[in-house]
């Protein structure tokens, strides 16, 4: 692949894409559950057991899908990091060496552990404890990928406040862009069945609510790795990192845009509706910018697939 002028390793970052977003999905997936969808529905048993049902099977295919593509990184990591042919770097010392000797290699088994008392959790999701555990687990996983990017590279103090920003950067993206999968899925219960849609108007409201927060770190933790990474306008613009960045900002935008219109027209709308029709029109635009912030967010997820790959533009000029 070659974009933007640079040749980038295509398996690396389809591999790193989709572990990212499906760390995302089961972590936001949790947290729309305990944030946004308990409080709403916790007297309401009739709609609140088949919506943890449906984020156990939703986390558990995100788990699943992390956790595969999460080994399929080990494995390509070890050929690029060995310099060996992908056949050649298949061999228990090559991969040994990889997880005994390298930050790599004790931040993945750490997430493995992590994702191993997750699924532990999820088996055992009826029980209070191990739902807040589940939770936990999930957000240690999402918060552990910082150590596998540039933040993990970044030394001295200004490592600590790299990574403190892309800790807390990863948990709101997960907790927005994960948790639209959760939302869309309770606004396509709605739409299905109308006497449910106090419910989806009241969990649109509290993830609106927890939506700003994560904007909010977002535009400040984004700010700060930002200015570490690129360190100034011109590289924004004249280097192929910058380039990439300023193309996850515009997607960001698009985001931004979406939410604005759900919180300030539709959900509005959607609390003053008295008829069914009003109602299941406000739930179909509300699903349908919902679907198509996830899209933007899984885009956005591919291009960090890249940067992750590329050099920091501050390294550049």
């Amino acid at each position: 692949m070659d974009g933007f002028g640079v040749v980038i390793d295509g398996p690396l970052i389809v591999i790193r894409a989709i572990h990212f977003a499906a760390t995302a999905v089961v972590a936001g997936s949790l947290v729309f559950r305990t944030a946004v969808a308990e409080p709403v529905l916790h007297r309401e048993q009739a709609v609140a057991k088949p919506l943890r049902t449906q984020t156990v099977r939703v986390a558990w295919i995100a788990l699943a899908i992390a956790m595969a593509s999460g080994m399929s990184w080990l494995l390509v990591q070890a050929s690029a990091m060995s310099g060996l042919p992908f056949a050649e770097a298949m061999t228990s010392d090559v991969l040994l060496t990889i997880l005994n000797q390298t930050q790599f290699g004790l931040v993945f088994e750490i997430r493995i552990v992590l994702a191993i008392i997750l699924a532990a959790c999820l088996a055992y999701d009826r029980l209070a404890p191990a739902r807040w555990l589940a939770l936990a687990a999930a957000l240690g996983l999402t918060a552990a990928i910082a150590w596998t990017g540039h933040a993990g590279s970044t030394v001295g103090e200004m490592g600590i406040l790299h990574l403190t920003a892309d800790v807390l950067h990863l948990i709101a993206a997960a907790a927005w862009i994960g948790g639209l999968v959760s939302l869309a899925q309770l606004l396509a219960e709605a739409r299905r069945n109308p006497a449910h849609a106090p419910f989806a108007r009241d969990a649109t409201r509290r993830f609106s609510t927890l939506g700003i927060a994560a904007v909010g770190t977002l535009l400040l933790t984004g700010s700060v790795n930002a200015w570490i990474l690129v360190g100034s306008f011109s590289a924004l613009l004249v280097t192929e990192y910058g380039q990439l960045l300023t193309l996850k900002i515009c997607l960001f935008v698009f985001m931004l845009a979406f939410a604005a219109v759900n919180r300030l027209l539709l959900t509005p709308q959607l609390v003053l509706a008295r008829d069914s029709e009003p109602q299941l029109n406000s739930l179909r635009q509300l699903a349908h910018n919902s679907t198509a912030e996830i899209a933007l967010g899984l885009t956005i997820y591919g291009i960090v697939g890249v940067l992750g790959t590329l050099h920091p533009a501050i390294h550049l000029l």
